[in-house]
């Protein structure tokens, strides 16, 4: 009795736990920490991560958890802390999550966040001038470009937009070549959507067509008649929305109310969730969105469904997050990971030299690519809303 109450606080405490011998080693539990926004107007993008993070580790569970570097058998369980999409805050979560015997962190959503806090971590590895942090993190959501480059223990998982937009409207060029007049929409205080905004624009003139304008607001924004109004005055043939779903609906509302018909809309990456078809499903209905996930693969189905049974959804967002668990899980084997408190930091040493050696991981879509900076090569295919569903429209690469 007294040996599963040990066991049992040790679990509660939800620290690496580290007992010696025959039915304590199996009681052994590692805990993965994931942090981001779980309040506000972007929580659900958190809400979701934290899902998958938990759906992962009951199926690596399920299958016979993970081995320790001696050789005894774990359980992965999985905690979620809210950073509230603030960088000081995000900066704040992340020291917290390193003073403790944690060896890797997921996260985090917000983009502003991930640039500021990987900023605090060391920037080249084995510098003895840079007392940064010796801590990987491996963000799920965070979706500016090139942020990973900022650290050597900084980690990603997300698609290149770069990549997505640029094949996107080089296809919308040949697929539609009639259509020549764009007009942009973008959540300026927002660092993705202001990024992406950037490369959309620029793909746009690349490829032919005339940016009549961009109708800019914020992130917390209600009301967008002005901005609309400016839209319907420039008459454009198709309208590219880079905001996440809340503001989305907001100008598409809108857009409807005014009568704003373009032939056709282009959405963010972000957007192409279930929140959107939730608040503006008639509304959006035909946009055309990239993503690296559509549950078009076995795998990606039973994801879906798991994901769905911690109360979330599953979307190219929280896919990352339910990808990365299976992939510390291969580091933690590879590398022999011990958790055990008098092996925190060689065990962070190990899981960013793991991580830095990957050249593919597993993806639900298929192969992820890993390039020397740290960031993802991701299968991505375009979306569109149709009848209150995402539908697959096209895959690149078939």
């Amino acid at each position: 009795m007294r040996i599963v109450n040990v066991a049992v606080a040790a679990l509660l405490a939800g620290t690496m736990t580290g007992l010696s011998g025959g039915a304590l080693a199996q009681e052994r539990t590692v805990k993965i920490t994931g942090f981001g926004a779980k309040s506000g107007v972007v929580r659900v993008f958190g809400v979701n991560s934290e899902a998958a993070m938990k759906a992962a580790a009951e199926e690596i569970n399920k299958a016979g958890g993970v081995t320790l570097g001696d050789g005894t058998k774990a359980k992965l369980s999985a905690e979620f802390l809210d950073d509230r999409c603030n960088a000081e805050e995000g900066i704040s979560v992340i020291r917290r999550i390193a003073s403790s015997d944690a060896f890797v962190a997921v996260g985090p959503t917000c983009s502003n966040v991930a640039e500021s806090l990987f900023g605090i971590l060391q920037k080249k590895v084995g510098d003895a001038s840079d007392s940064g942090l010796q801590f990987p993190v491996f963000a799920d959501v965070a979706a500016k470009g090139g942020l990973a480059a900022i650290s050597e223990w900084a980690f990603r998982n997300v698609p290149s937009e770069l990549e997505m937009y640029k094949s996107l409207f080089a296809w919308l060029k040949r697929e539609h070549p009639n259509l020549k007049t764009i007009y942009g929409g973008v959540e300026k205080d927002f660092a993705h959507s202001n990024a992406t905004y950037g490369v959309m624009k620029k793909q746009a003139e690349e490829n032919g067509f005339q940016v009549l304008g961009t109708g800019e607001w914020l992130l917390n924004d209600t009301t967008f008649s002005t901005q609309v109004r400016e839209m319907r005055r420039a008459n454009p043939e198709i309208v590219a929305i880079s905001a996440h779903p809340f503001t989305t609906c907001g100008v598409l509302r809108e857009m409807d109310r005014q009568g704003v018909k373009p032939k056709l809309l282009i959405g963010l990456t972000s957007s192409s969730s279930i929140e959107t078809l939730q608040g503006c499903a008639k509304q959006a209905e035909g946009i055309i969105i990239p993503t690296s996930f559509a549950p078009v693969t076995p795998e990606a189905k039973a994801a879906a469904e798991n994901v769905s049974k911690q109360g979330g959804s599953m979307d190219l967002h929280s896919a990352a997050a339910y990808e990365i668990m299976f992939i510390l899980k291969d580091v933690i084997e590879s590398q022999k990971i011990m958790a055990k408190p008098d092996t925190v930091q060689a065990d962070r040493n190990k899981m960013r030299q793991g991580l830095a050696a990957l050249k593919e991981t597993k993806g639900l879509l298929g192969t992820v690519g890993r390039t020397n900076d740290r960031e993802a090569i991701k299968p991505y295919l375009y979306v569109h809303a149709k009848e209150g569903s995402w539908q697959v429209l096209h895959k690149p690469s078939s």
